[in-house]
């Protein structure tokens, strides 16, 4: 993998920058998906992880809500579901707002699943970030917080152009 130029007088472009961390988002698939696949029990796939992340980290997502985060259709949601509920990692309930909604939460046997595989990742990871010099470590921190916020706002920016987009015209 190419290293940007680093440094106080850095000409490192947001194209380099790019294609670095979409190398590094790769390293951390093949490192994540050694984590689920390294923690015994149930084995859930890449998409039904990315679903119990979602909804542990929005108790009660609305089903609709969480088909458009995924970028699934109704009736493969529906089968995410399925599959999640027959393994005892997640429960559906209809919502207390609107009875024809459904909203999808962990139940304790997901949330400890889900634990695990988190777990086994951080190990994972602090013993490749244990190797690296302080310093590093200081300015990737720096660095992925201000990645974080980027992203961040680039999502609720989405988000906005996206529930504008479905308004309708006054």
């Amino acid at each position: 993998m190419p290293t940007p130029a680093l440094g106080p007088h850095s000409t490192t472009t947001a194209s380099d920058l790019s294609r670095s961390v979409g190398d590094i988002a790769e390293l951390l698939d093949v490192l994540y998906e050694n984590a689920r696949h390294s923690t015994g029990g149930s084995l859930v796939s890449a998409t039904q992880l990315r679903l119990m992340c979602l909804v542990d980290r929005h108790p009660g997502l609305r089903m609709r809500a969480l088909a458009q985060l995924l970028g699934a259709t109704g009736p493969s949601m529906t089968r995410l579901c399925d599959r999640l509920e027959a393994a005892g990692f997640l429960r559906r309930h209809p919502s207390p707002g609107d009875g024809r909604e459904i909203t999808i939460r962990l139940t304790p046997a997901g949330e400890d699943h889900l634990a695990r595989i988190r777990e086994t990742r951080e190990r994972r990871l602090a013993i490749a970030l244990d190797a690296m010099p302080a310093g590093t470590r200081h300015a990737l921190a720096h660095g992925l917080e201000g990645l974080r916020q980027g992203l961040t706002t680039t999502a609720d920016a989405d988000a906005d152009l996206s529930s504008q987009e479905t308004q309708p015209a006054a």
